[in-house]
C-alpha cells in the first residue's frame, strides 16, 4: 500500500487565497450588483435578471459589439502573418539578431497610455510626421474627423505595439527546429514554401496557438489605446465594448447595468477564447490520428 504525501498541496494555498482576493471575491460581487438595482449606499433592490435583458437589448452595446469584432478579426490577419514573415526573415544566429530581436521588445515595454499618446501626435496633421508626409502628398488624413481614417490609425497603432510579441514568439518556435531538418530539405531539393509548409509550421503551431490566444484576448478588452488617441470617436465609430463599460460605470454610475455588461463581457471574452482553443485542440487530435 503506497502512502501519498499531501502536504506539498499546502504551498498551493497561498496561490488560492491570492486568486481569491485578485478575481474570486471581485467577480463574485459583480455578480451580486448585476441582479440588484442600488438606489443608495443603503438602498437596494432586488430586480432578477432585468439588467441583462436590458444590456442585451441595448442597441449602442451590439453596435460596439460588432466593431470590436471587426477590430480583433482586423489586426489578428495583419499582425500574426507579419509577425511569422518577419521571424522567417530574420537570421538564425547573431549579433544582428540579437539586436533585432531587442529592437522588437521595444514597443512591447511602452506603457498602453503613452502608445496612444505617441500615435496621437504621430497621424495629427499639422504636427505628426504621419500626417504632414500624408499631406505633402496630396492626402487629406484627419483621424479626429474622418472614422475611416480613426480606424486606419488604430490599427495601425496595435500592429506596430504588438506585432513583435509575434515575431518574438514565432523565432523561439523556429528556433527549436533541429538543423537536420533544413540539411534534409536542401537534399530533397523542396522549395521554399514546401519547407515552411510541412517543416516549419507544424513547429510554429504551438506559439502560434499562444500567439492568437493572447491577441484575441487583448484585441477584445482592448481600452487605453483607443481612448487616448480617439476618445471613441469621431462619433462613436471607435468605440469599444470597455469604453462603453466604463462610460456607464463611471461616466453615468449605472451600477447594476455596468455590473450585468461586465459579466457578459467577460463570458463573451471566455467563450471565444474557448471556441479557438478547443478547435485548435481538436484539430492537432484529428492530425495525430
Amino acid at each position: 500500500m503506497n502512502n501519498h504525501n499531501n502536504r506539498a498541496w499546502f504551498g498551493v494555498l497561498p496561490v488560492l487565497l491570492v486568486v481569491s482576493f485578485s478575481a474570486v471575491i471581485p467577480l463574485m460581487t459583480v455578480v451580486n450588483y448585476s441582479v440588484q438595482d442600488i438606489l443608495d449606499i443603503h438602498t437596494r433592490l432586488f430586480v432578477g435578471v432585468d439588467w441583462y435583458r436590458e444590456t442585451l437589448a441595448d442597441r449602442r452595446l451590439q453596435d460596439a459589439l460588432i466593431r470590436q469584432l471587426m477590430f480583433s478579426a482586423s489586426v489578428l490577419a495583419i499582425e500574426i502573418p507579419l509577425g511569422i514573415m518577419i521571424a522567417l526573415a530574420l537570421p538564425k544566429e547573431g549579433r544582428l539578431t540579437t539586436g533585432l530581436l531587442l529592437l522588437f521588445t521595444i514597443p512591447l515595454l511602452i506603457p498602453w497610455n503613452v502608445v496612444g499618446t505617441i500615435w496621437q501626435i504621430f497621424a495629427r496633421g499639422d504636427i505628426g510626421l504621419l500626417g504632414v508626409a500624408l499631406a505633402e502628398l496630396g492626402i487629406e488624413f484627419n483621424y479626429a474627423m474622418n472614422p475611416m481614417d480613426a480606424w486606419i490609425t488604430l490599427i495601425a497603432m496595435d500592429v506596430w505595439h504588438w506585432t513583435s510579441l509575434v515575431v518574438l514568439l514565432s523565432f523561439s518556435g523556429l528556433s527549436s527546429i533541429p538543423p537536420a531538418y533544413y540539411q534534409a530539405a536542401e537534399i530533397d531539393a523542396v522549395s521554399r514554401w514546401q519547407m515552411f509548409r510541412l517543416i516549419e509550421l507544424p513547429r510554429l503551431k504551438g506559439v502560434l496557438t499562444i500567439a492568437v490566444l493572447l491577441r484575441l484576448m487583448d484585441s477584445l478588452m482592448i481600452y487605453t489605446e483607443p481612448f487616448v488617441l480617439t476618445g471613441g470617436g469621431p462619433g462613436n465609430s471607435t468605440t469599444f465594448l470597455s469604453q462603453y463599460l466604463a462610460t456607464k460605470a463611471v461616466g453615468q454610475f449605472d451600477l447594476g447595468p455596468a455590473a450585468a455588461f461586465s459579466v457578459i463581457y467577460f463570458l463573451m471574452v471566455l467563450l471565444l477564447c474557448w471556441i479557438f482553443y478547443t478547435s485548435v485542440v481538436r484539430r492537432k487530435g484529428e492530425v495525430e490520428l
